[in-house]
């Protein structure tokens, strides 16, 4: 991050000075008009604006609160933790926390060197991003879905993406803007955002989500749904671009969720197409193993044999005439 904005994250505010001379608690007003301790969109955001950034207070416990809002979390210098939900979430340089609309949270007071922004988004900001990021996928409408909800039990998505220099040169200039109040920034910040997410999209791999069984039964029933609609051309290669994971990564989601690896279940589904096409049409054999997505028969038979325990033929002949098949 440029030296010059860094710095100026770096001043300390009024808010922040008072603490340092002696105030226990952060300012409760500043935040909320509530009882409860609610930080309001309204006191944070000017009217008609989608987002806004500040400097998270240093010097002092941040006590349990949540937002009617989006808040994501971005530490510039240092760290920041995080307890939701009894859980120490640790923030490091470059890194991204989100948290969905009512999420209760507090912060462990952070050291003069532990610069962190806040950006407080409004759902519909994301619309921008949502589109951008294109149609049927997954990844996305789960994501999306996560910051759009309204629950109270404490999910977050924590990108470790301090490495991913795209990500934090577009951090970098969505701040800048903010900070100064330069140039159309409604459109300029949301495509930024935008573009953000799309490099997110591509660096799942470094997420860490408060509800990882949730998004793992996602993978792995999008993984289900991807080879029964495509099991002739069906391909890993394929599947990793469509959810924007690393193989590496999917293949152990797969075994996890599935108890098989993707060529298992491949094979599995299309072993179990052959044998409806054999016991419910005339279509040669040769015919059933093409249509079915095997180009090389000598393997095809070795596989079904190694599953059923005959030959295709002979597998044909003994159901054709029971009408029992065992899948």
């Amino acid at each position: 991050m440029q030296r010059e904005l860094l710095e100026q994250l770096r001043e300390i505010t009024e808010e922040e000075s008072r603490i340092l001379n002696g105030e226990a608690e952060v300012d409760r007003d500043l935040y909320t008009s509530g009882s409860d301790f609610t930080i309001d969109s309204n006191k944070m955001l000017e009217e008609g604006k989608l987002i806004a950034i500040r400097t998270h207070t240093r010097f002092v416990h941040f006590p349990l609160h949540r937002h009617n809002y989006v808040e994501v979390l971005y530490v510039c210098e240092g760290t920041l933790t995080n307890v939701i939900d009894g859980k120490q979430v640790i923030v490091r340089k470059g890194e991204l926390l989100f948290l969905n609309q009512f999420t209760h949270h507090e912060i462990l007071a952070a050291g003069r060197n532990d610069i962190a922004i806040n950006f407080m988004v409004l759902p519909e900001f994301f619309d921008v991003a949502y589109s951008m990021a294109g149609n049927n996928n997954v990844l996305a409408d789960f994501l999306v879905n996560v910051l759009r909800r309204d629950n109270q039990q404490g999910e977050y998505l924590h990108f470790k993406v301090s490495e991913v220099l795209q990500i934090q040169n577009l951090l970098e200039n969505i701040i800048y803007s903010l900070v100064t109040g330069r140039g159309n920034q409604n459109k300029i910040n949301q495509t930024t955002m935008g573009l953000i997410f799309l490099y997110l999209m591509d660096s799942v791999q470094y997420v860490e989500m408060r509800l990882p069984n949730q998004y793992e039964n996602m993978i792995s029933m999008t993984t289900l749904d991807y080879i029964e609609q495509k099991y002739r051309t069906a391909t890993l290669t394929e599947l990793c671009d469509m959810l924007h994971l690393p193989m590496h990564v999917l293949s152990k989601m797969i075994k996890k969720t599935t108890g098989f690896n993707f060529k298992e279940l491949l094979q599995r589904k299309r072993l179990s197409k052959a044998v409806e096409l054999m016991c419910d049409t005339d279509l040669p054999i040769s015919d059933i193993i093409a249509a079915v997505g095997y180009e090389n028969n000598s393997y095809f038979h070795r596989v079904f044999k190694e599953r059923y325990g005959v030959t295709p033929r002979a597998f044909r002949v003994a159901n054709k005439k029971n009408d029992k098949v065992r899948l």
